[in-house]
């Protein structure tokens, strides 16, 4: 299943037009508006996850508007087109919903409180069950500039724990961050991807003893085997949720039926 719909960033719920989707289960993505190459792993590829989803693409949320500060995404005015989707996904039958960037962890509460079934914004919303586990626990981003402490602890990183996750972005002017953050029509991927493992070899100098990493950017996925065979990390994403994907697991066997 490989449905889109569309709305404005700059129109409120209320008037939000949108096509219906054919009734069933599936998993609900609101996208940001983009143009780079989106190869399987990617959160904008059809068959990444393994189910059904939609696509819902906020018309004018561009990466760059989303990638900032809580003070600079807020200011972007995008939480009503991104509710809107959200409502509409679920009302067309998404049984889970997330987003296609992590920055989005800051809508988090927001977006859940529009909805009744699960929404998962962020990768980084698995940090505290990994922080559980691990002293230090790493993220790799697209920009560790604009990654602060307010999208950390929307994630349900506690105060005290901050100094525990260890965040390394890729180089803002390499060709991975360029071709999402500048949203171009082409990106190439093997450049992309040793874009990628520069940033993962540079943490694990940081921190030699570290066995765990989540990447916030969900245009990271394609690489995470190169990322786990590089390093030896436990590698988590989107793809790696386990609340998002719990609605599409099959029902255990009923004796007797």
């Amino acid at each position: 299943m490989n449905d889109e719909l569309r709305i404005s960033a700059n129109t409120a719920p209320a008037d939000a037009v949108l096509p219906q989707a054919a009734s069933g289960g599936f998993l609900g993505i609101v996208m940001l508006d983009t143009r780079f190459p989106r190869p399987l792993g990617d959160i904008g590829h059809p068959d990444s996850f393994g189910v059904a989803t939609r696509r819902a693409i906020v018309h004018g949320a561009w990466p760059d508007k989303v990638v900032a500060s809580a003070a600079g995404l807020r200011s972007a005015g995008l939480l009503p087109a991104f509710a809107a989707m959200a409502r509409q996904l679920e009302s067309d039958g998404a049984r889970a919903i997330t987003t296609s960037c992590g920055f989005l962890v800051l809508l988090q509460r927001e977006l859940q409180a529009q909805v009744k079934v699960p929404v998962v914004s962020s990768s980084l919303l698995q940090l505290p069950d990994l922080l559980q586990q691990d002293e230090q626990v790493g993220v790799l981003t697209i920009s560790a500039r604009h990654l602060g402490p307010e999208h950390l602890r929307a994630a349900g990183v506690k105060p005290d724990q901050l100094g525990r996750v260890l965040v390394q972005g890729v180089d803002p002017a390499g060709p991975f961050a360029t071709a999402i953050l500048g949203n171009l029509e082409a990106m190439d991927l093997d450049q992309a991807r040793d874009d990628v493992l520069k940033a993962a070899l540079a943490l694990r100098a940081r921190a030699p003893g570290l066995r765990s990493v989540v990447l916030e950017c969900t245009n990271m996925p394609p690489y995470a085997q190169a990322i786990a065979d590089a390093t030896g990390w436990q590698v988590r994403s989107l793809l790696d949720s386990q609340r998002l994907l719990a609605p599409f697991k099959p029902l255990p066997a009923v004796p007797g039926r």
